[in-house]
């Protein structure tokens, strides 16, 4: 959270009744698997309720209201119940539907940088009392991220889906290295504070739990989102002729543990030129 920022407020009571409320649900309890290497995941560094390399917490609660995550993994649903008073800001265009009580205000925040590195530069607050139904625009995710206000994730330009208040979103610079080929872009959303952020994806996500020391490589355009450094290297040896028929280039070596890194399935430029080449051709 950012210095001198207020807290935010407690806000009295339960969701309201027309609703499914989701109450807390406690910590599942995962055995931990001797074939993974290193300890288990931290609570405090990963998405609560997860083993390592699984995501779980597809039910839960914040300050204000609840959550739900339906229809995992490709057609996925998020339901939000809000207590009165409650906000949550999301992603322009995800609303799927709510109910009356709910109420929904626009804004746009006018940035330079966003504009020139084509970022979302308008966002819609919904305020409760009532129930919130949103989805990303691809067949894809979504995950949540528990925030306790120590931590800062990295987040790609078109993976934000919401995030519950006391939230701080920022876009801020990568580098110009980190930019030119990461797949993500001069600037990435710099995520803190305390609550929930919601995440999205081309396909399913997977969540890989990294320990102290250790390393993975994760292909530039699957990154979702990440709290722990990286480099950009090339995973092909050989030339341009070996690059080519390896169809694999430049690569993200996450090499800053422990900490956790979100990775889609599918590959959104790949995805996108396969269905380039399998439209009919004009007439």
């Amino acid at each position: 959270m950012s210095a001198g920022a207020p807290p935010p407020p407690n806000y009295a009571g339960s969701p309201p009744p027309g609703g499914n409320y989701y109450p807390p649900q406690p910590p599942q309890q995962t055995a931990f698997d001797p074939s993974r290497a290193g300890p288990p995941p931290q609570p405090q560094q990963v998405v609560a309720g997860s083993s390592a390399n699984t995501i779980t917490d597809t039910l839960g609660s914040f300050n204000g209201g609840s959550y739900r995550i339906d229809h995992r993994d490709c057609n996925t649903l998020l339901t939000l119940m809000l207590a009165h008073g409650c906000p949550v800001t999301a992603k322009p265009g995800a609303m799927v539907a709510m109910t009356p009580t709910v109420t929904l205000k626009g804004s746009v925040k006018f940035s330079l940088k966003k504009m020139l590195a084509g970022g979302e530069m308008a966002q819609s607050t919904y305020t409760g009392p009532g129930e919130l139904l949103l989805a990303p625009a691809a067949l894809g995710d979504i995950v949540p991220i528990r925030l306790d206000g120590q931590q800062t994730w990295s987040v790609g330009k078109d993976a934000f889906l919401a995030c519950t208040q006391g939230v701080v979103k920022d876009y801020k610079s990568q580098g110009l290295g980190k930019a030119m080929f990461s797949g993500e872009g001069l600037f990435v959303y710099k995520i803190s504070g305390q609550g929930v952020l919601f995440v999205t994806s081309l396909g399913a996500i997977i969540q890989k739990n990294m320990t102290q020391g250790e390393q993975f490589i994760v292909d530039n355009d699957h990154l979702v989102a990440w709290n722990c450094k990286y480099t950009i290297e090339r995973v092909a040896s050989g030339g341009i002729i070996s690059s080519m028929s390896a169809a694999e280039g430049l690569v993200c070596r996450f090499t800053v543990g422990p900490g956790t890194v979100f990775i889609q399935t599918r590959n959104p430029t790949a995805f996108g030129a396969w269905i380039s080449s399998h439209m009919p051709a004009n007439q």
